[in-house]
């Protein structure tokens, strides 16, 4: 059955090229600690369930101490010039974006027709095994129209890469924060003292702490997967599931969409907010945020506003 036991190898052979290609880019001072960078993911894509949980914790050190230490950076090589993207995007106008399209059309048809297919597919990562596929589809089409160099798609995806630098890993990072503090007992403590504060029996009360408690937590720590699993144990599930009867997807879900309000004005996204500032070279790093918040609140009150009307009916 084809599952993450495909997925996770393929994604660790696509940072293993990326892992070649720094080596080989002479403009990049600091192309050892790049290419140390992407093997590193690469080992833990390919063979990390081998490594058991000691061997992922010291790959883990190993990659937060490559970008701790300053030594991951961006070099100037292109595989084109300039002048030659532009001639190349006037000549093929919007059929450039056909690669592109492939992948989300594959995705999406892929996850639909995989789980038909269930001794072939695991349904579970019929998505995630449609989505490999796309970019397999993509890659091929794009290598037989544009007829570039074997390393060309990926001297430019590690060049991407090296725009996003250490933040690529982030939202994993925090994920995996989530559990630990999960597991630690961090959403019992955090209920404790919520629940102390929220009057008995307020349903109002508690639906506010659950949301914006959720907006709060994913501000401090970057993403809205590390602070769910703390506000589900500390609100969620003892008071608004438990304790009121909510319907638990409804509170589920629209729990996590006031953590990615959060998500909106926080520094702390670096992937989401602080790197397309940097790859536009916007002068105020924070513009992006800037420019979030007037969407972010209103969308937080909204969910605010859903959550009491629609899990409790």
């Amino acid at each position: 059955m084809i599952g993450l036991n495909a997925v996770y190898p393929f994604a660790g052979l696509i940072f293993l090229a990326f892992a070649a290609s720094a080596l080989r880019d002479r403009s990049n001072p600091k192309r050892l600690g790049n290419a140390g960078f992407y093997a590193l993911i690469a080992l833990s894509l390919i063979a990390g369930d081998r490594l058991g949980d000691l061997g992922n914790g010291v790959l883990v050190l190993g990659l937060v101490s490559l970008a701790g230490l300053g030594l991951m950076g961006r070099g100037a090589s292109a595989s084109t010039s300039p002048e030659q993207r532009s001639e190349e995007a006037g000549r093929r106008r919007n059929r450039l974006f056909v690669p592109a399209l492939i992948i989300p059309v594959t995705a999406l048809a892929g996850t639909l027709a995989f789980k038909q297919l269930p001794t072939a597919v695991d349904p579970k990562q019929a998505t995630l095994v449609a989505l490999s596929l796309g970019v397999i589809l993509a890659l091929g089409t794009a290598l037989l129209w544009f007829r570039p160099r074997p390393m060309t798609a990926f001297d430019e995806g590690r060049r991407l890469m090296d725009g996003v630098g250490w933040a690529a890993v982030l939202p994993q990072m925090l994920a995996s924060l989530g559990t630990v503090f999960a597991l630690a007992g961090v959403g019992e403590v955090v209920g404790g003292l919520i629940g102390a504060m929220i009057p008995q029996g307020s349903l109002i009360g508690a639906v506010l702490a659950y949301t914006l408690g959720m907006a709060l937590f994913t501000i401090v720590m970057g993403n809205a997967f590390a602070a769910f699993p703390v506000m589900a144990a500390a609100v969620g599930i003892p008071l608004l599931i438990r304790g009121a009867g909510g319907d638990p997807a409804i509170v589920a879900a629209i729990g996590m969409l006031a953590g990615f309000c959060g998500t909106l004005m926080t520094p702390m996204a670096a992937n989401f907010n602080l790197v397309p500032a940097a790859l536009l070279d916007l002068k105020d790093r924070n513009a992006v945020i800037r420019a979030q918040i007037p969407t972010a609140l209103p969308l937080l009150a909204v969910n605010i506003a859903l959550l009491y009307w629609l899990a409790f009916r």
